[in-house]
């Protein structure tokens, strides 16, 4: 079993309404080999808060800062072979100042539509569990049925 300190990702939301435009991230994966959308995520520092670890991951990949960070949901992403937990927020009230990437993130950002990020989904250009799972969340948080 792989032990994992855990981590966050959060769907930046850049407009309100029922289908704001969300901020995904395009960037190579070499387990992927190739291109993968996501949203903003990375690992909890030591002692570091899920919350905290969202909005940094938010500012470093993306140079926003939220507003208010509202919790989705906490997921397993492969129980497995692995304890890694993901906690899922959703980011509002969005300020864009500057990022702060590692030197082996070599990303795109790329805003879409809400609606379009779930058909993204659905056809399968957006492989990633944990961009999925906290989209689908957050588009069901949007336009509840």
């Amino acid at each position: 079993m792989v032990r994992h300190s855990g981590a966050s990702a959060v769907v930046p939301l850049l407009d309100s309404g029922t289908d704001p435009r969300v901020l995904l991230i395009r960037q190579y994966r070499y387990a992927a080999d190739g291109y993968v959308y996501e949203v903003p995520a990375g690992r909890l520092d030591p002692g570091e808060a899920p919350e905290s670890c969202a909005s940094r991951e938010l500012r470093e990949e993306t140079g926003y800062t939220a507003a208010s960070l509202r919790q989705l949901t906490t997921i397993y992403t492969t129980p497995g072979f692995t304890d890694e937990r993901i906690h899922l927020f959703v980011a509002e009230g969005l300020t864009l100042g500057a990022s702060d990437r590692e030197a082996d993130e070599f990303l795109e950002l790329h805003p879409v539509p809400l609606s379009e990020a779930v058909a993204m989904i659905q056809s399968g250009e957006i492989v990633d569990a944990k961009t999925s799972i906290a989209l689908l969340l957050a588009y069901l948080g949007l336009n509840p049925k």
